[in-house]
C-alpha cells in the first residue's frame, strides 16, 4: 500500500464516518520523528476538528477504529492517527516494489531538451538540460509513458549570418575549421561589432541570404553543422545520452509559412510597423511572427516546431527542459498555441532550470565566458583515475578497464553533482564541488551499489524476502526500500530526478548502516541470513534502478 492508497483509505472512512468529502491533496501523511508514533501519522483530526465541531481526540480514535486492516496497526495518540505497517505489509510491498512494474498510462510525452547550439563547444550550461532532462526522460519512460525525446539543435538564426560575415570576410576555408574556431570567429565578431555596429546589419543580411537558400552561405552552413555534430556526439557518447530524435531549427524552415498564415487567418497575428506580431495585451509584451524584412524569428520555428510535433505524435504533455531565461518566450510559445486552438496550454511544462554563473557573474560565450563541458568532464575522469591508481585493485585492471571504471566513476560525479540539486537552483560553477568523489557524491553511490552486490556475489543464494522481527536498523532500510515507488511518483508529478538523486543517497546511508550493524554472511541463523541477504539484494536493486533513472552507469568495480 502506498501513501497515496493509505490517503484514500482515510478518504474513504471520512467520508463513511462523518460524510466529509475531502481530496486526496487535503490530507498529510507524516513521518513520525518518534518510533512509537508509527511509521505514517496524519493531523487530519486537527484538520477537520472545526469543521465537524468534535474533539480532535475523538475523531482520530473513530477513524483509527474504521480503517484497520492488516497492512498497518492504526492507533490514536493525541489527536495523531498513527500507521504502523505489519510484517505481511512489509514483506508485500518488498515484492511489489522489486518487480519495478508500472501499469501502461496509454499517453505521450514529447520532451525537448539538451538542445545545443551549432559552432559552439557543449559549454557546462548545456550539461543541465542534457542530464536533468534524460533523467526526466528516464522516469516518465519507466512510469508507463510512451516518450518521445527530441534534441531541438540551434542551426539556424541570425548568429549564423555573424559566423558567415566572418568566413566570408576572412576568406577562410570552412573545411579546415573546427567546432572551437568557429566558437572563436563568433567572439571576435562581438568585439569587433562593439567598434562597427555596421557589421550587425551585415550580418543580418547574409542570415537572411541563408534563409534565401543563396548556395554559398548554405555550403558554409552545412559545414558548420557537420563539424559540431561529430564533436557534439562524442559528448553525448561520454554521457551515454542517445535521444531519440534529433531535429533543428532548420528543419522548420518549409514549415513557418504555413503557421504564419494561419496566425493570419484566425486574427492571432496583427500587423505592427510593417512586422507582423502576436499581441497579449497587457498579459506580457508582444511576440514577433514575422520581421519587417520578411525574416523569421526562433518564436516562428518554435510555433512550427509545437505545429509538427501534434501532427506526428499528438502528445498528452509537452515538456520543454530549458534554462529560466526562456520563460517569457515559452510563456509566449504556450499562450499563442492555446490562441490558435491547437492545444490547452496547461498541457505545456517549461522546465525552467536555473542557470551555471561564475563567481564573477554569468556565463557569455560572445564575451568568451564560458567552461566547456568536455573539459570538466576530462579533469573529472583524470581525477578519478588517480583514486584507482592508488587503490588495490588497479594492478588487476587492464588499460581499457581503468579507462572505462574512471570513466563512470567521473562522469558520475559530475552529472549526480547537478541532479541531485533541484532544477531550478542556479550553481555557480566550483570546480571541487562539482568534481565531488566523496561524501554525498555520485561515486559513493555508486561504491555502496557495489558494495552490496558483492555479498550477493559472496553469497551464491537469492531468497524471497520474508521478513520477521527485524532489529531497528533492518526496519529502517525495509522502510526506506519500499519508499521507491512513492519516490519516482513524486519526481514525476514533479519533474524533479533531484527527488531520486536525494532518494538514493538516504537510501546508500541506510545501507552502509545496516551493513555495519549486522553480520550478512555470516549471520547467526540460517533464518537471520536469509533476511539479510534478501534485504541486502533489495537494497542494491532499488540503488541500481535509481541509478539507471538518473542516467548513471556502475562501473564493474571501484
Amino acid at each position: 500500500m502506498t501513501k497515496k492508497e493509505l490517503k484514500k483509505e482515510i478518504q474513504s472512512g471520512l467520508n463513511d464516518l462523518f460524510k466529509l468529502s475531502l481530496e486526496l491533496e487535503e490530507i498529510d501523511l507524516e513521518i513520525p520523528t518518534q518510533d512509537d508514533h508509527g511509521d505514517y501519522a496524519s493531523n487530519i483530526a486537527f484538520r477537520i476538528a472545526g469543521k465537524l465541531k468534535e474533539d480532535p481526540t475523538n475523531i482520530a480514535e473513530k477513524l483509527a477504529e474504521k480503517i484497520k486492516n492488516d497492512f498497518f496497526e492504526v492507533s490514536a495518540k493525541k489527536g495523531f492517527v498513527n500507521f504502523k505497517f505489519t510484517d505481511k505489509a512489509l514483506n508485500l510491498l518488498m515484492k511489489k516494489t522489486l518487480k519495478f512494474k508500472r501499469e501502461n498510462s496509454n499517453k505521450t510525452m514529447v520532451l525537448d531538451y539538451s538542445a545545443p547550439n551549432i559552432a559552439k563547444p557543449f559549454g557546462i550550461g548545456h550539461l543541465r538540460s542534457t542530464i536533468v532532462g534524460q533523467a526526466i526522460y528516464n522516469i516518465y519512460d519507466f512510469s508507463g509513458w510512451q516518450c518521445e525525446g527530441v534534441n531541438h539543435l540551434g542551426d539556424w538564426g541570425t548568429q549564423y549570418g555573424k559566423l558567415l560575415y566572418k568566413i566570408i570576410e576572412e576568406d577562410l576555408n570552412p573545411d579546415n575549421l573546427s567546432v572551437s574556431d568557429l566558437e572563436k570567429l563568433y567572439i571576435q565578431f562581438h568585439e569587433e561589432a562593439e567598434e562597427n555596429s555596421e557589421m550587425e546589419d551585415e550580418a543580418r543580411k547574409w542570415f537572411k541570404r541563408l534563409e534565401d537558400g543563396d548556395e554559398r552561405a548554405r555550403k558554409i552552413w552545412k559545414k558548420c553543422v557537420e563539424v559540431s555534430m561529430e564533436e557534439f556526439n562524442k559528448t553525448y557518447d561520454l554521457l551515454g545520452i542517445d535521444i531519440d530524435h534529433c531535429i533543428g531549427e532548420s528543419f522548420y524552415e518549409d514549415k513557418m509559412e504555413e503557421v504564419i498564415e494561419e496566425a493570419k487567418e484566425k486574427k492571432v497575428a496583427k500587423k505592427s510597423k510593417g512586422a507582423w506580431i502576436v499581441d497579449f495585451g497587457d498579459r506580457m509584451p508582444p511576440a514577433m511572427l514575422l520581421k519587417s524584412d520578411g525574416g523569421t524569428t526562433y518564436f516562428t520555428r518554435d510555433l512550427a516546431t509545437v505545429n509538427y510535433r501534434i501532427k506526428r505524435w499528438d502528445p498528452d504533455l509537452f515538456i520543454y527542459e530549458i534554462g529560466a531565461d526562456q520563460k517569457l518566450h515559452l510563456r509566449q510559445l504556450f499562450e499563442t498555441v492555446e490562441m490558435l486552438g491547437w492545444k490547452s496550454k496547461d498541457k505545456f511544462m517549461h522546465v525552467a532550470h536555473g542557470m551555471y554563473r561564475l563567481k564573477d557573474g554569468a556565463m557569455s560565450t560572445r564575451k568568451g565566458k564560458t567552461i566547456h563541458l568536455e573539459d570538466v568532464l576530462e579533469e573529472a575522469i583524470e581525477r578519478a583515475e588517480k583514486i584507482i591508481d592508488e587503490s588495490e585493485i588497479v594492478d588487476e585492471m587492464t588499460k581499457k578497464e581503468k579507462r572505462d571504471t574512471a570513466e563512470k566513476v567521473g562522469v558520475g560525479a559530475v552529472k549526480y553533482a547537478d541532479l541531485k540539486k533541484h532544477y531550478k537552483k542556479d550553481i555557480v560553477f566550483d570546480w571541487e564541488k562539482v568534481l565531488n568523489l566523496k561524501g554525498n557524491s555520485g561515486p559513493y553511490l555508486q561504491y555502496t551499489t557495489l558494495r552490496a552486490k558483492s555479498v550477493l556475489d559472496k553469497s551464491e543464494e537469492s531468497f524471497d524476502l520474508e521478513v520477521y522481527d527485524l532489529s531497528k536498523q533492518e526496519r529502517i532500510i525495509v522502510k526506506k526500500i519500499i519508499e521507491f515507488d512513492d519516490m519516482v511518483d513524486i519526481a514525476r508529478r514533479n519533474f524533479t530526478p533531484s527527488t531520486i538523486a536525494n532518494y538514493a543517497y538516504d537510501l546508500a546511508k541506510e545501507f552502509n548502516r545496516f551493513y555495519s550493524e549486522h553480520s550478512i554472511l555470516n549471520a547467526e541463523n540460517k533464518k537471520l541470513k536469509r533476511q539479510r541477504i534478501a534485504i541486502t539484494e533489495a537494497g542494491y536493486k532499488v540503488l541500481e534502478k535509481s541509478l539507471s533513472l538518473l542516467g548513471i552507469s556502475l562501473p564493474e568495480r571501484m
